[in-house]
């Protein structure tokens, strides 16, 4: 385990969560369903982006539960996201971008309709493709036992 994952569990950040073949599976699932149903034209740019940071999202708690973890209420979105630094491992660049996609988020959900462009959405399908697939070769390197 990770020295950080450690210490956010001692802050009261990470909660211990053990993971289940069955959870790996689900939440696979929701990943590809999310991944195919951002690519929907007929919805708008603000739901597709949505779709694809779920996609997003769901990569990062997965990766974040075979590790053994679950992130705590209290700034849960922030958290999972900055764990992929330790978990798969994520560039820093990487987590920024993402962190900057979920404030986005966070705008679009609550805040303004319509601000979301067709550039910032596919960079947030990107983003997700790219990491379900490097959760794709994580789990078969690190966790095959779990692999649906």
């Amino acid at each position: 385990m990770s020295e950080t994952l450690q210490n956010w569990l001692n802050n009261g950040w990470l909660i211990e969560h053990q993971t289940s073949r069955q959870e790996v599976t689900d939440l696979l699932s929701l990943i590809d369903r999310d991944l195919h149903d951002c690519r929907l034209k007929d919805l708008s740019p603000d739901w597709r982006f949505n779709i694809a940071y779920n996609a997003a999202l769901q990569v990062a708690t997965l990766a974040l539960a075979v590790t053994g973890f679950r992130a705590a209420k209290e700034a849960q979105h922030f958290r999972v996201i900055q764990s992929l630094a330790y978990t798969v491992t994520l560039d820093i660049d990487q987590v920024n971008q993402f962190d900057a996609f979920r404030r986005k988020r966070n705008r679009i959900g609550y805040e303004v309709a319509g601000s979301v462009s067709d550039h910032e959405v596919a960079e947030m399908i990107e983003l997700a493709q790219q990491l379900n697939q490097q959760i794709q070769t994580w789990l078969k390197a690190n966790f095959p036992n779990l692999i649906p």
